[in-house]
């Protein structure tokens, strides 16, 4: 299974066009949006349009530039276009856990219970977790010298052991990658990064 992921694109076309250019090649299974694919909610018909001509599978958590509800209505436009936040999507014998919005708290109550019925559903299955905002205590959440990560994501991930996890938000950390345990964590930017997951 290879798919492409990417966060942070901000409407802009130019980086849209090549994600769309290696979408679209025959090896690319499906994608994976981690959120702001807007610039506080601009030109999303737009980009959801692009994205969905591609006739793959594209699976999007919105960041914190869209409102949840303006992206769920929106988003339903556009059939190849799927909106997984607090959702799951099973593929090739992964479970993908879809967590959007935020970025800015340390803690995330709401997370802290849908992540408790995710591992009593989940734990033994072999999982990616796609958030828009980073776990504490990586290279990924470091902002001016200090973490600002996600507490929560942190220990859910210490606990779930996801083979993966993918998430954005501080553009200070695109492409970069760390380990929380045998969790592999990437933040693959606007430019995207291609997973392949045997």
């Amino acid at each position: 299974m290879k798919f492409l992921t990417f966060v942070d694109l901000h409407e802009d076309k130019k980086y849209l066009k090549e994600l769309i250019k290696r979408a679209s090649q025959d090896d690319i299974d499906f994608v994976v949006c981690a959120g702001d694919i807007t610039l506080f909610g601009r030109g999303l018909r737009y980009i959801l349009k692009q994205l969905n001509n591609l006739n793959k599978k594209i699976y999007i958590i919105p960041g914190n530039h869209e409102s949840d509800r303006m992206f769920k209505e929106v988003i339903s436009d556009y059939p190849n276009c799927i909106n997984f936040n607090r959702k799951v999507i099973k593929k090739d014998g992964y479970v993908f856990l879809g967590y959007g919005g935020g970025g800015f708290s340390a803690q995330d109550p709401e997370f802290r219970k849908i992540s408790r019925d995710w591992y009593s559903k989940y734990q033994d299955d072999k999982v990616v977790l796609v958030t828009h905002g980073p776990p504490a205590n990586t290279t990924l959440d470091l902002l001016e010298k200090r973490h600002v990560g996600n507490m929560d994501y942190r220990k859910f991930v210490e606990r779930m052991k996801p083979k993966l996890m993918i998430c954005g938000h501080l553009h200070e950390n695109v492409g970069m990658q760390d380990k929380i345990g045998k969790t592999i964590v990437i933040h693959p930017g606007w430019e995207g990064m291609v997973i392949e997951l045997s």
